[in-house]
């Protein structure tokens, strides 16, 4: 799994799920729509810095955490 896109959907995926957060709460506290957040995970979207600030904050972590190895 080389794409970053796909690696980062992964890392927000397991992430959120850990917390308990359904992809409609995290869409609801990071100003998206469910459908983007299910497209963002899916490795579909590539998203901005500004996108990933609003999913950290969401998430209460540094937007470093959301950052895939």
């Amino acid at each position: 799994m080389s794409n970053i896109r796909v690696r980062f959907g992964n890392q927000l995926r397991v992430i959120r799920a850990a917390r308990g957060i359904s992809q409609e709460e995290l869409a609801h506290r990071a100003g998206l729509h469910r459908t983007y957040i299910s497209s963002v995970e899916r490795g579909e979207r590539n998203v901005t810095l500004e996108t990933v600030e609003k999913l950290a904050k969401s998430l209460e972590l540094p937007m470093t955490k959301l950052m895939p190895d």
